[in-house]
């Protein structure tokens, strides 16, 4: 993030703050023992919201002051690609596979190789994928979907949390954030069903914990995501586990991937503060 001004703690900055508010934008204000710090993310137009505090402070009406598209950084696809990148993959991978009746592609994405024998569902040790070089299979399930309300489902999620995460923090801490709960979720729900699983639920429920928690420990909402949100989705885990989404048409449900999911989401959080500390500190 980047300062803005500093004032002195005399200064009441209410006012101010509840405008950059109405018009969507994320800032803090920070106070020390002597002085008190606007801080805005590295995307908004620092020199313009200097330029309105100007103006606000000198007498000026914030009813009367328009605020730009560029400032707000709206529904610019360019600004969000690796949302729109994530979305359209998990798509074609999704009709490639035929919803999970096109085997041959599967093999390729799964977290480990299998086969059919019967009944039985043979599959190689998740370490063959190592040593094969293999690395993408730790990350591929997720773009597997087995029906359209699971897709949908999950780019609905993608596309409101995720994209926030792009906008507000960058494409870098986007994607490891999507790298590392896509990694823990597919192991965990490896380890309990075996190879034939796939969804972006678990990032799904990763984003949501990892926004909620980075808005609990900052001093104001940063993403701004109301909390209910967070409550919603652990009532959707809970009833995950009760097989009544199965009854309603969402197909098998990886609740190991959602719940891991979630824990990964939560320990992002330090892990984006330790790796990327200059992006995050303020």
């Amino acid at each position: 993030m980047i300062k803005v001004f500093e004032v002195t703690l005399s200064d009441d900055l209410q006012e101010f703050a509840e405008f950059l508010w109405q018009h969507e934008i994320p800032h803090r204000i920070l106070e020390d023992d002597e002085s008190q710090s606007l801080w805005v993310p590295r995307h908004v137009n620092v020199e313009r919201v200097r330029f309105i505090y100007e103006q606000w402070r000198n007498g000026g009406d914030l009813s009367s002051i328009k605020v730009k598209r560029p400032l707000r950084q709206r529904l610019n696809p360019l600004s969000f690609p690796l949302t729109i990148g994530l979305l359209i993959l998990s798509a074609v991978i999704t009709f490639g596979i035929g919803f999970g009746n096109q085997n041959s592609l599967m093999h390729w994405l799964t977290i480990t190789d299998y086969r059919l024998e019967g009944q039985n569902l043979i599959y190689t040790h998740l370490l063959e994928s190592l040593r094969s070089f293999e690395i993408w299979r730790f990350v591929t399930p997720i773009f597997m979907h087995f029906n359209l309300p699971h897709i949908l489902f999950n780019a609905l999620w993608i596309w409101v949390i995720g994209r926030r995460i792009e906008q507000l923090q960058g494409a870098r801490i986007f994607i490891v954030v999507i790298l590392w709960s896509a990694v823990v979720s597919n192991i965990a729900q490896f380890w309990i069903s075996g190879p034939l699983f796939g969804g972006l639920s678990g990032v799904v429920f990763a984003i949501l914990a990892y926004t909620w928690l980075w808005d609990k420990k900052a001093r104001v909402a940063f993403f701004g995501f109301p909390p209910s949100l967070m409550i919603f989705m652990v009532f959707w885990l809970v009833i995950g586990y009760t097989g009544l989404l199965e009854a309603i048409g969402f197909g098998s449900i990886a609740n190991t991937a959602h719940l891991a999911g979630l824990i990964a989401g939560l320990l992002a959080v330090p892990l984006i503060q330790g790796i990327f500390k200059r992006e995050t500190e303020l």
